[in-house]
């Protein structure tokens, strides 16, 4: 049994729980797929767009990194390495369907950018600014869109980013200042990465329960 109350504050490290549950302990698989449910569930979202779907993936990335848990070999940060599985998911998906996300020129329509330029000094995030925003990051393209995520919601690293999408720490730079430039006109810091593509907790007990039943087959 582990202990509920270091579960809840986050003191068991990755690396600790991960060594238990290679021991046996699988119980304490669903301590990790609840402290990532936010991160790959965003992650989704950059690459998906899809909320059925993005959730789908996500039961299907934890149980693929469950099947593969022993070839971890703790060279990188657990986080990251479910990132990466998470990502490949969401592009095999892409694959799949035959086309990508559209991207638009646009970020929003005309009526919605004038509406923000007025409140771009406020504050406080209402609804409705709250679902224009992640229309705004949505409408990014792909690519721009999910260093965005990684790296501004994320607080993902330069290196971890580059290691997740395995391209250079140049190229990170070049697409974060790209996606920044295509949010800035109209929305230039109204995001706060806490609001964004939240994952409510009746979701996580969800996902959670979806895949602890698969593992334990």
């Amino acid at each position: 049994m582990y202990n509920q109350q270091a579960v809840e504050t986050g003191i068991l490290p990755d690396n600790e729980i991960i060594s238990r549950i290679l021991q046996g302990e699988k119980n304490l698989y669903a301590v990790i797929i609840r402290r990532y449910n936010q991160r790959i569930y965003r992650v989704a979202m950059a690459i998906i767009g899809d909320d059925t779907e993005a959730e789908d993936a996500m039961q299907v990335a934890y149980i693929n990194a469950w099947q593969n848990l022993e070839k971890f070999k703790f060279r990188s940060s657990f986080s990251t390495w479910l990132t990466r599985i998470m990502i490949n998911e969401c592009l095999l998906r892409i694959k799949k369907r035959k086309h990508f996300l559209e991207m638009k020129e646009e970020i929003i329509d005309q009526g919605r950018q004038n509406s923000n330029r007025q409140n771009a000094a406020s504050a406080i995030i209402t609804t409705e600014l709250k679902k224009t925003l992640e229309q705004a990051i949505q409408n990014l393209p792909e690519k721009y869109r999910t260093v965005f995520i990684l790296r501004e919601l994320e607080n993902m690293s330069v290196s971890e980013t580059k290691e997740c999408l395995s391209i250079s720490e140049v190229n990170v730079k070049v697409r974060l200042n790209r996606a920044k430039s295509m949010l800035r006109n109209s929305l230039s810091d109204l995001y706060r990465s806490g609001d964004i593509f939240e994952f409510h907790l009746s979701r996580c007990d969800s996902v959670v329960e979806n895949v602890m039943k698969q593992i334990s087959l």
